[in-house]
């Protein structure tokens, strides 16, 4: 259809770039609606947390494997640690080679929260890449609705503390 009139032409064009914004408005809210990176401490409270894992999964030979969980339950934490040892991978709960639970003391629970304050927390998205063991970092808050669990720590200090930390409750549990 050619429109000849140059007022319908102009409104055709103005309708057009109108409704052109409009898609590009709601596709650009909608994806940062969707992968804004929240805050923890800010955004995501404290209260709200659930689990948070660190896990390092190698496939070199031999391969590797640590994880640390933290995990808070009707005002009762605990501390999980992990390893795994074997000649193959993937390796499995079969093949784990140490392993501490332990319950947390309000103090120590505080402990870890200040290690992750700060933090960020994003979408998960699929992982194309090949080769990198770790750590990967995730967090479980109630409210999230399955969304955003990728965490990564607001600094390399507070990533340091938190190591130093889950090596301080891992020697505890022999005590």
């Amino acid at each position: 259809m050619r429109v000849h009139h140059p007022i319908k032409r102009m409104l055709i064009g103005a309708a057009c770039a109108v409704a052109a914004a409009a898609a590009v408005l709601l596709t650009a809210c909608g994806k940062e609606g969707n992968s804004k990176a929240l805050t923890v401490g800010k955004d995501i409270a404290f209260s709200d947390i659930t689990d948070f894992y660190y896990t390092y999964d190698s496939s070199v030979n031999p391969p590797e494997f640590l994880r640390y969980r933290f995990s808070a339950s009707q005002g009762s934490y605990r501390f999980y640690y992990e390893t795994r040892g074997g000649d193959h991978w993937p390796l499995t709960e079969s093949d784990v080679t140490e392993s501490v639970v332990r319950d947390l003391s309000q103090e120590e629970w505080t402990a870890f929260l200040e290690t992750v304050s700060g933090g960020t927390v994003t979408k998960r998205q699929e992982q194309t890449e090949t080769g990198s063991a770790g750590p990967w970092l995730f967090v479980y808050w109630n409210g999230d609705g399955g969304e955003r669990q990728v965490f990564s720590f607001e600094s390399n200090d507070k990533q340091a503390a938190f190591q130093a930390l889950c090596t301080e409750l891992k020697n505890k549990a022999g005590e």
